[in-house]
């Protein structure tokens, strides 16, 4: 089974960097539960929120990068999803050096056949669907797994097959809170198919 994964909230525990980014950014003391919150619909909408000019859009990815080199860690359990055979790849508003950073860090960088990063490489952001389209040319897909609705609007329109991770407010086939679960609740029923 390959995968198409998404990298922040999905792969690594990184909200965590992105909501300091965030307020270091503002310049102002924000509640992080609520930017928490605006970013998990996505970075655009939470800049709007807050009333932070789109121009300081590379000054967030530099603060966030920071952040996340030294805070950020994957969840627990993946390694044992990623080891179990199949292509996975990442398609990731990140940048390519960070993400490969962090992978590295964590021994993790061997399980991925591709890493797409959405901005640097020319596409759209998601939910547009170019980036996974792009995956699609050279990878067949069988699943995808994201935190955000954005990352799954994308695979439906493809009609790939959805895992929304640690979020049940958004449309997707498989909920999933632990990749502890991610045998039993996920691949099983997808074998049964």
């Amino acid at each position: 089974m390959n995968i198409l994964w998404d990298f922040d909230g999905t792969l690594f525990d990184t909200y965590p960097s992105l909501v300091e980014g965030f307020v270091h950014l503002s310049k102002k003391e924000l509640d992080r539960a609520e930017v928490l919150k605006w970013l998990k619909k996505d970075s655009k909408t939470a800049f709007r929120h807050f009333g932070i000019d789109e121009g300081q859009r590379e000054e967030y990815k530099r603060l966030y990068n920071h952040y996340a080199n030294t805070s950020s860690v994957p969840f627990e359990h993946l390694e044992a999803v990623l080891s179990r055979g199949g292509d996975n790849i990442i398609v990731t508003h990140r940048e390519k050096d960070s993400t490969i950073s962090l992978l590295e860090k964590y021994d993790l960088r061997k399980y991925f056949k591709e890493i797409v990063s959405v901005e640097e490489q020319g596409f759209p952001r998601k939910p547009d669907s170019a980036s996974y389209e792009y995956v699609l040319n050279s990878h067949q897909i069988d699943l995808v797994v994201g935190d955000r609705d954005l990352d799954l609007i994308p695979a439906r329109k493809l009609k790939i097959k959805t895992v929304a991770f640690q979020n049940r407010d958004i449309e997707a086939d498989f909920y999933l809170d632990s990749y502890g679960d991610f045998f039993p609740m996920v691949l099983q029923p997808l074998q049964n198919l």
